[in-house]
């Protein structure tokens, strides 16, 4: 069967457009429309996108699924690409491929040098006000990525601080040749001015930006592998939320993001050294908590744990079960001092792309419904509650408390 993915990217100056078509025979063919200006991707997207579906003969009902550049980017540029492909999506019931701004970055740069494709892709992309949005990630086979360091938000001068710490908590590892990426290059400080105290080899590469075509080949790539999501679960990727400042803050010297954490979080799997912080933080939280010996018996037992540490320490963690029909969220936690800084985001984000990688179709979790906190977040991350487990949880006095039990759906069921 032949598959149109129509592809959008407005997470920069640059507007773009997309038609991949892969043939029965597996070959991909790509047309594409582009508009370098800032400002101007509301009233250009659309009109682009006809004439690119007129110049191959195609209606819009043709298409099989739209991806776009999540961003991070320009607020009001994710906003378009996202707002296009979801009215698109509802409207021809067919799915949204949310891709990284970054891994197309990383994509375009590959496809450019894959002799270099044993490399680490580190981006780097200008988010004005003296700062970076940074991610990092290797490839495995084409239009395949882990990620090694999910995007965030980082002062440009924290640049050589965040390679240093990176390297010093495994997110890089020792021996590691990374290729730096992106337009926020000249920003960086000069290579030949970096010294890390790891094990790491720096490698300049070009300044490029995100487009449509490298967003094309991602999400064709995802589609097929059943990473897609239903057109309401499609949402823009922020990791800033000031873009101006007073004129009494920026006289006491304030710039960029005033929450954007020093050195940001990264995630790693979770392993038996770990369960000692994790306890803690979970015994911090929770009246009744799992205990070391839980967390121990979980990770023997093969269910997949996560942590988010920051300047080498533990500040939350996510347990979870991915059996053959669902994935279950067991546990999620942050430390009470790093709570409302995105940690617990990033920790649901990398359950869901785990479901995702295995085509499990939802997520699912229990909550105490006196935690109204708990309730609000999920809530916000898309889950809703479908059924009540009746004296599930212990509570205070020798009593039970019920469950809530929520769900996310994270693909279209069949």
């Amino acid at each position: 069967m032949t598959v149109h993915l129509l592809a959008l990217e407005t997470s920069g100056s640059l507007c773009g457009v997309a038609l991949m078509t892969q043939h029965n025979d597996g070959s991909v063919t790509v047309a594409r429309r582009e508009h370098d200006a800032t400002g101007e991707h509301a009233e250009r997207l659309l009109p682009m996108v006809d004439e690119l579906l007129a110049e191959r003969g195609l209606g819009r009902s043709a298409l099989s699924a739209v991806a776009f550049g999540q961003g991070p980017g320009g607020f009001t540029g994710l906003r378009v690409a996202c707002g296009v492909a979801q009215g698109m999506a509802f409207a021809l019931q067919i799915p949204v491929v949310p891709v990284a701004s970054p891994m197309a970055v990383a994509q375009r740069d590959a496809d450019a040098r894959p002799d270099a494709n044993g490399a680490i892709r580190v981006i780097v992309q200008d988010a004005r006000m003296g700062e970076l949005y940074l991610a990092a990630y290797t490839q495995s086979e084409p239009q395949v990525w882990s990620v090694l360091q999910a995007p965030m938000l980082l002062g440009a001068a924290d640049f050589p601080l965040w390679l240093d710490h990176a390297g010093a908590s495994h997110t890089l590892p020792a021996g590691s040749v990374l290729r730096l990426v992106g337009d926020g290059l000249p920003l960086c400080p000069p290579l030949k001015n970096i010294t890390l105290s790891q094990n790491l080899t720096l490698e300049q590469g070009p300044a490029l930006r995100p487009d449509a075509v490298a967003v094309g080949k991602l999400g064709l790539a995802m589609f097929q592998r059943g990473e897609h999501v239903l057109p309401e679960q499609a949402v823009p990727l922020y990791v800033r939320d000031k873009v101006a400042f007073t004129t009494k803050e920026r006289q006491e010297g304030q710039g960029g993001n005033p929450k954007a954490p020093g050195l940001g979080v990264a995630l790693r799997p979770m392993g038996p050294e770990d369960v000692p912080a994790v306890a803690a933080i979970e015994a911090s939280v929770q009246e009744f908590p799992w205990t070391p010996g839980n967390f121990s018996d979980g990770l023997k037992a093969g269910y997949s744990g996560w942590v988010a540490h920051r300047h080498g320490r533990v500040i939350g963690f996510s347990l979870t079960l991915y059996a053959p029909d669902i994935a279950h969220l067991l546990v999620l936690a942050v430390a009470p001092d790093a709570q409302r800084e995105g940690v617990g985001s990033a920790l649901i984000r990398q359950s869901e792309k785990e479901a995702l990688a295995r085509k499990l179709p939802a997520l699912l979790l229990e909550v105490r419904p006196s935690n109204t906190q708990a309730l609000s977040f999920y809530r916000r991350h898309g889950f809703e509650q479908i059924a009540v487990r009746k004296d599930y949880y212990p509570a205070a006095g020798g009593k039970r408390e019920d469950a809530c039990v929520m769900r996310k759906t994270l693909m279209p069921q069949g």
